[in-house]
């Protein structure tokens, strides 16, 4: 590597590093927060019939954001604005306006027949034998499709300034959506019931849009739809192949719930273990994956084949360095982590011993989840949705192929579905990595060695703090997962840097070069 090359590389680097840190930061508030939200639920409503009637009424409208906005950001918005971003600001924004105007106008009649079809919607999801569920769920969604319509808003001005490559307004825009939640609950529940988490979700919404219209100054609004423009349109055409993603993930989805619902407790179960799941991955792969996501979609449009390569590797060497030792301390540490997040009221021992080894069954996809996000958006940065949503259906055809054979013929239960999911999320990566690799040649840019190291130093980590969690047991949760989490991080440092892990040695050159600017 010339030195050109190498100087190009740490700037990249240190670009995707700084990205992702802030967008790291972001995702750890809103997850604490989410956290907070749940508390503060469970504290005003209890587990019940006001509950159960507002999580039917806000998977209707959540579907549909998904479906229509938050699917589109990382498969179209993204990619396509990245290229005109840096260009006139005029033609750029002219984009954004025919983008919003179409969205938010397709966003407005779905939510429109949502109101006007609300029982109906809600009548497919409630047994009609609970007659009382009905009309409150039936309430509730249509007081919430007000702050869908603002979420919608909120998620395409986050897609508009991650283009622009500014992290810092959206990174939070999820944490204050979950304190207006909480804030809503927490000031109206008297007076409304549980038609204050609506308020809420209003509250929340509003203050997204808010906080992220500090990165819309000079924005020139123009009022046309712009189908004209070759960026609308391809935009448009882009985002066609994720709705077949959806429906995959869906059926996916509704296999693996049904399977479970045989066994009791496993779909809570399930739940719970994979929320730990989900915490590393977004915390990781989506700060990662968001952060890569513009610089890719810059080189693509260029063409850079080689800039394009060496930053889809960091980014896969980035994710390395930290999903492995989160699954590693994950796996050593599953029973503690639990328990102090659940084993409380009517969690008891036993719920925590089936969750905790739920948990060690959904590890072994966590790493390959992980890489999967930033491969996927490395196709989404070539403007190709299709390939890698038709691979959904590929990936539940394995997960069936290993699920159903060890449900039917093994003594595992529940855990049988579990380890599906683990083999479907592998199976998913490997496919995106295998295609990927014929148009892009990773030869020389040490993804293997980095692997590997990660992969030791993580099983360094993992032996140490499994034998502290075990000489702490008589501590309480808290201290020992303090202890024993304290030292495996800088076990896992100290392995990381004794073994020249190339991603590591990033990170510091971008941190101490960022703190050197802000003394300057």
């Amino acid at each position: 590597m010339t030195t050109d090359d190498q100087s190009q590389a740490r700037s990249v680097a240190r670009s995707i590093a700084i990205a992702a840190l802030l967008i790291s930061l972001g995702n750890v508030a809103s997850r604490l927060l989410g956290l907070g939200r749940q508390s503060a639920i469970a504290f005003f409503f209890g587990r019940g019939l006001e509950v159960d009637a507002y999580t039917l009424a806000w998977n209707i409208p959540n579907n549909i954001y998904e479906l229509l906005i938050n699917g589109a950001i990382s498969a179209a918005l993204v990619p396509v604005l990245s290229e005109y971003a840096e260009g006139d600001k005029e033609e750029f924004w002219r984009v954004v306006s025919g983008i919003f105007n179409i969205a938010l106008l397709v966003l407005g009649a779905l939510l429109a027949l949502a109101a006007w079809q609300a029982p109906f919607l809600i009548a497919l999801q409630v047994d009609p034998t609970q007659a009382a569920l009905r009309p409150l769920a039936t309430e509730l969604l249509r007081l919430l499709l007000p702050a869908v319509f603002v979420m919608g808003l909120s998620g395409l001005m986050l897609a508009t300034l991650y283009a622009r490559r500014t992290f810092l307004f959206p990174a939070f825009a999820g944490a204050i959506f979950n304190l207006g939640i909480i804030i809503g609950a927490a000031l109206f529940h008297q007076q409304l019931g549980v038609t204050a988490l609506a308020v809420g979700a209003l509250i929340g919404a509003l203050g997204q849009v808010i906080i992220q219209s500090f990165g819309f100054r000079g924005l020139r609004y123009h009022a046309t739809f712009g189908l004209d423009h070759p960026a609308v349109r391809r935009m448009l055409l882009l985002y066609g192949p994720v709705a077949l993603g959806v429906f995959f993930s869906i059926v996916g989805t509704t296999i693996d719930r049904r399977l479970a619902s045989q066994f009791p407790a496993a779909p809570s179960t399930m739940y719970y273990a994979t929320t730990l799941i989900q915490f590393p991955l977004g915390l990781i792969a989506s700060a990662v994956s968001m952060a890569v996501l513009p610089t890719l979609s810059r080189q693509s449009a260029a063409d850079d084949r080689e800039s394009f390569r060496r930053t889809l590797a960091m980014g896969l060497k980035v994710v390395l360095l930290l999903v492995l030792p989160a699954a590693a301390g994950l796996a050593a540490l599953a029973s503690p982590i639990v328990a102090l997040l659940f084993q409380r009221g009517q969690f008891a021992a036993t719920d925590t011993a089936a969750t905790a080894l739920a948990l060690l069954f959904y590890l072994p996809g966590l790493p390959a989840a992980a890489l999967d996000q930033v491969l996927l958006f490395a196709f989404y940065a070539r403007k190709n949705t299709l390939l890698p949503n038709m691979v959904q259906g590929a990936a539940i055809i394995f997960y069936l192929l290993s699920a159903l054979p060890l449900l039917f013929f093994t003594q595992l239960g529940f855990l049988a579905l579990v380890l599906g999911n683990s083999v479907q999320w592998i199976s998913h990566a490997l496919i995106l990595y295998m295609l990927m690799r014929r148009d892009t040649a990773f030869g020389g840019l040490r993804l293997g060695e980095a692997a590997l190291k990660s992969l030791l130093a993580s099983a360094g980590m993992a032996a140490v703090v499994y034998g502290v969690a075990l000489g702490s047991g008589e501590l309480p949760h808290l201290a020992q997962l303090l202890l024993a989490g304290g030292v495996g991080v800088l076990v896992y440092l100290g392995l990381a840097a004794a073994l020249r892990v190339e991603a590591l040695n990033f990170f510091v050159d971008a941190l101490r070069s960022r703190l050197q600017r802000g003394k300057g």
